[in-house]
């Protein structure tokens, strides 16, 4: 299967919702599916979407197969020039664990780079993220906030796509900028 990677517009823009949406409802239930979607549309309209990395791929029919969105993001108000998220990442079910995430991601994480940004956040499966070369957040003191819930604090991670980037980069998570997330 030819696997290409694209930035997501036009016709895509729409498909893309419906995609993620279709995958986490597979993944979880019909309310996981409607938040992830509620998240990927909130952030495409907000000051911190970012087109370039809004990213999926596509086989040779140009259906797509596998997505991710990294979008700009703060701690506390401060790293947003050098500080983004990755969320979501989807792959269609039936193609899981074939490396389409793993292309996407590191594909992203060369735009990024290019782009200037020194690192980038993740909450998930710590399994699913450390051989991309993520690494618990809180080693770092990057922090949940009060209001972030989650089933274990290895669950927020970070990468630095600089070497020593994270030296200088501290503080609290929190999501409170997104509706979905409330």
């Amino acid at each position: 299967m030819k696997r290409i990677i694209k930035t997501v517009t036009g016709k895509f823009t729409q498909e893309t919702l419906d995609f993620v949406e279709k995958v986490f409802t597979e993944y979880s239930d019909a309310e996981e599916g409607k938040l992830v979607r509620a998240l990927v549309a909130e952030i495409r309209s907000k000051k911190y979407y970012m087109p370039e990395l809004d990213l999926m791929m596509v086989n040779e029919k140009d259906e797509i197969i596998g997505y991710v969105m990294f979008s700009g993001f703060h701690l506390e108000g401060n790293y947003e020039k050098e500080l983004l998220m990755l969320t979501p990442a989807a792959v269609k079910t039936e193609l899981q664990r074939q490396h389409i995430s793993k292309e996407l991601i590191e594909y992203g994480f060369e735009k990024a780079k290019k782009l200037g940004f020194k690192a980038v956040l993740v909450e998930g499966n710590p399994q699913n993220y450390h051989a991309r070369g993520f690494q618990t957040s809180s080693d770092y003191g990057i922090v949940p906030g009060e209001a972030v819930d989650l089933p274990d604090v290895a669950c927020l991670m970070i990468k630095e796509l600089e070497p020593g980037a994270l030296k200088h980069i501290k503080g609290k998570v929190n999501y409170d900028f997104y509706d979905a997330l409330k």
